[in-house]
């Protein structure tokens, strides 16, 4: 089974190092940052965007070295997106998706080998991947079921179809990694199998253009219509239990968001040193009420920061060979890290807004786009409710 590279996809392209992963982060971030507000207003993620990912070997940072990739841990990943997200939080959530989907596969190796290795050649050469869960009637992926969607096995074929909604990158996607009902001499179970974006009975269409926000990820519904694919392509039977317990998935979507809030944070420091009212005379920065509102923004994102990183570090010394309870007894700080820095990102974001006042509302400023993009947040797993009884369960010994 090999899969070769797009055509509009070059063949060869760096691997990033931790430090040229952060300045390439930086680099797109700029030029994302360019196109973001057109973007937001037109509901579209820009293909500039994804050109861009593409050829800058960012897309294969989590990827290991012996199939083209950087092999960058999870601290090193979060590195990089927490400046990328600073430019677009659309486009950010397109390239975690795809960082998380690997970096977790990568870690754990729960898919078939060789299938596997076909992905991740594919993924290092900028061909993009999704993980494609979410469907209208089942609801959180997180909280277990079976899709609706079926993978029927004919032969040597698994048959698909069904319908996802929520598949951030729509259209750009190159891969999709399914979680379907796999149905098979009359016995359905869970399974995990590996769909080219492009195949025939593959449709997509434009659903989420209109949202509250994200509207420029792309993140529309696709449908399947006898799909067929090879059998080899089944990645791995009891799916829903190995992407349970992956990390990689809450603290992209933490980093996200917070970088977002950073981005915020420094607009709102740039408009109070340069905003010079009449009445007042000099910029607004040399009020105390301003001092004090962002020195409570920056306490605020510097404990979040610390507290996702430090998470980051522990992970690091998690490998395959550790026993199920050590990696167990991290769920609740993941959570925890996870919770903070989107709770963070939602309080910052509103107090850019009270702090430039009217300029905030509209577009001259990005601040409402990141006020209306971290929203977002609360609703990746593990959210709200669910992350602090995981968190006090711990702190209770149950």
């Amino acid at each position: 089974m090999t899969v070769s590279p797009t055509a509009s996809t070059p063949a060869d392209i760096s691997v990033l190092s931790p430090t040229q992963a952060v300045n390439v982060a930086k680099r797109l971030a700029v030029a994302f940052a360019a196109r973001a507000n057109d973007a937001d207003i037109e509901g579209r993620l820009p293909q500039a965007d994804i050109d861009a990912l593409k050829t800058s070997g960012y897309l294969g940072m989590s990827i290991p070295t012996e199939y083209g990739g950087a092999s960058l841990t999870l601290r090193q990943c979060l590195d990089a997106h927490l400046e990328l997200a600073k430019g677009s939080t659309s486009t950010a959530l397109v390239a975690a998706m795809h960082l998380h989907t690997l970096g977790h596969a990568s870690e754990t190796r729960p898919w078939d080998e060789d299938a596997f290795a076909a992905i991740c050649r594919a993924a290092a050469t900028g061909e993009l991947v999704n993980a494609v869960a979410s469907e209208p009637k089942l609801g959180s992926p997180s909280r277990g079921g079976l899709p609706e969607t079926t993978a029927t096995v004919d032969g040597d074929t698994l048959v698909i179809n069904g319908h996802k909604n929520w598949t951030t990158g729509g259209e750009h996607l190159d891969h999709l990694v399914m979680r379907v009902t796999l149905v098979s001499g009359g016995r359905a179970g869970d399974g995990m199998v590996w769909v080219h974006a492009h195949n025939p009975g593959v449709r997509g269409g434009v659903t989420r253009s209109d949202s509250l926000n994200l509207v420029a990820s792309d993140s529309h519904d696709m449908y399947f219509e006898d799909v067929h694919v090879p059998k080899a392509n089944l990645l791995q039977r009891d799916s829903q239990k190995a992407a349970s317990n992956t990390v990689w998935f809450p603290m992209l979507m933490a980093a996200t968001y917070f970088g977002a809030a950073l981005a915020a944070r420094d607009v709102v420091v740039k408009y109070a040193l340069e905003r010079v009212p009449t009445a007042l005379g000099q910029p607004i920065a040399t009020l105390p009420k301003i001092q004090r509102q962002i020195g409570e923004i920056d306490i605020a994102l510097q404990a979040a920061q610390g507290l996702l990183l430090s998470v980051a570090d522990q992970w690091q010394h998690i490998t395959p060979d550790t026993p199920a309870a050590t990696r167990a007894a991290m769920r609740p700080n993941v959570a925890a890290a996870k919770h903070l820095a989107t709770e963070t990102a939602l309080s910052v974001t509103e107090q850019c807004l009270k702090i430039a006042g009217g300029a905030s509302i509209g577009r001259e400023l990005p601040l409402e786009r990141y006020f209306r993009d971290v929203r977002a947040g609360i609703m990746h797993p593990p959210a709200g409710d669910s992350a602090l009884e995981l968190v006090g369960q711990a702190a209770l010994g149950l």
